[in-house]
């Protein structure tokens, strides 16, 4: 059984998520992709893992590391607030920016478009056993 397209799902319940710099977009009904335990169900962790991204997550997506820190670039108002712990654990995070965020708290809480970036000092392919890529020098 194939992954539905964007045709097949209602414009209304579309989630569609880039991530940068791959520039690799996923696309997914809302509330239909199951959950597997990589940080909280439909956090950005979550969706790269249900997708073959690779996001770095240490600690397992349990908000106590800051290796699946990534920038927030579009969708910001259909995410979740982050809650205590993952303030605390961003202070101290590499680079931080008014729109960091850790994939495995940031949660997808409706359809639309979102854009993440893995800052480039963030990205651990080859430890991981995650084909390398070639990304610009950001």
């Amino acid at each position: 059984m194939s992954e539905p397209t964007s045709k097949d799902i209602p414009p209304a319940k579309l989630v569609r998520v880039t991530f940068l710099p791959e520039g690799r977009t996923v696309e997914f009904e809302y509330g239909a992709m199951p959950c597997d335990h990589h940080g909280k169900p439909m956090s950005f962790l979550d969706v790269a893992e249900n997708h073959n991204i690779s996001l770095d997550h240490a600690c397992g997506g349990a908000c106590a590391c800051t290796t699946c820190h990534l920038w927030v670039r579009e969708g910001a108002p259909g995410i979740s607030q982050p809650d205590d712990d993952e303030l605390d654990r961003l202070d101290m995070a590499a680079d931080l920016q008014l729109n960091s965020r850790l994939g495995c708290q940031a949660v997808i809480t409706r359809p639309g478009n979102y854009v993440v970036e893995i800052p480039k000092w963030n990205r651990n392919y080859v430890s991981e056993g995650k084909p390398l890529v070639l990304a610009d020098n950001k």
